[in-house]
């Protein structure tokens, strides 16, 4: 069953997620903002669809295999520490009744709500993920040191798959594209990525050929001499606010291309 919710605010939006009896949702532990008496919070190591879950209930029900649970709980909680997620999930369940939980995304942004039909998943970076009912499968999806190092972005996405509800959220406005309508492919700046569908896929293009006007472009040009490329034929989530590791580098940029408005203002 698809879990209501509401979302409020413009710029910097929140999401307000109605849990009737038998829904469950789990968020990132940094996500939380405020809830009914009547849903309670627990936190735990493991996450829904993996191989902890799957052996912390196999461990409950058997009385045995508790080693084996603990060894896949460890591995899956380094994998989001690689990630820079939480360590640990925040799950919520309500009692007597319906409940209300809400919850936003890192920085000012807005959110967007996806449901999950089991036939397609989404690959999503690691801080937009804010929260998913409990039927969404979580995993993590590496991209590979090399094209992790190149486009900045980092060498891990989280993948969610399965059925149910998802919350995403970005930075400043988002906005929806498909590849599909401008010709197959669109150019990105790494720090402008929130999600996209495993229809899409996530590869870095060099911008220009090995020559001077490419070296302008990756002194000066806030973006370097990579762009991220999406291709394919499905939903692409982008932001306009980008991470602060981008705009440091952004900041950078302008300091060495404007060295001397760069001195005079900071002697104000």
């Amino acid at each position: 069953m698809t879990i209501a919710c509401k979302v409020t605010g413009e710029f910097a939006q929140s999401i307000t997620c109605q849990l009737d009896a038998d829904q469950s949702m789990f968020a990132d532990a940094t996500k939380f903002r405020w809830k009914t008496t009547n849903v309670a919070i627990e936190t735990r190591l493991s996450v829904p669809g993996g191989r902890a879950d799957a052996a912390n209930k196999d461990a409950k029900q058997s009385g045995g295999g508790f080693l084996k649970a603990a060894v896949a709980t460890a591995t899956e909680v380094g994998k989001r520490a690689l990630a820079g997620q939480s360590l640990a999930f925040q799950w919520f369940t309500p009692s007597g009744g319906s409940g209300l939980v809400a919850f936003a995304g890192e920085i000012p942004g807005q959110v967007r709500v996806i449901e999950l039909d089991e036939t397609i998943g989404w690959r999503a970076e690691s801080r937009a993920f804010i929260c998913a009912e409990a039927s969404v499968v979580y995993d993590i999806d590496f991209t590979g040191f090399s094209l992790g190092r190149r486009s900045k972005e980092g060498l891990i996405f989280e993948h969610f798959t399965g059925r149910g509800t998802l919350v995403l959220g970005g930075g400043g406005s988002l906005v929806e594209l498909n590849p599909a309508a401008y010709g197959g492919k669109l150019q990105v700046h790494a720090g402008a990525v929130v999600a996209f569908a495993d229809s899409v896929s996530f590869s870095i293009e060099r911008v220009g050929a090995l020559n001077a006007k490419t070296a302008m472009t990756a002194v000066f040009g806030g973006s370097g001499i990579n762009l991220i490329t999406l291709t394919g034929d499905g939903p692409v989530i982008l932001q306009s606010t980008l991470h602060r590791e981008f705009e440091s580098d952004e900041h950078q940029d302008d300091s060495v291309a404007n060295p001397l408005r760069q001195g005079l203002l900071g002697r104000l």
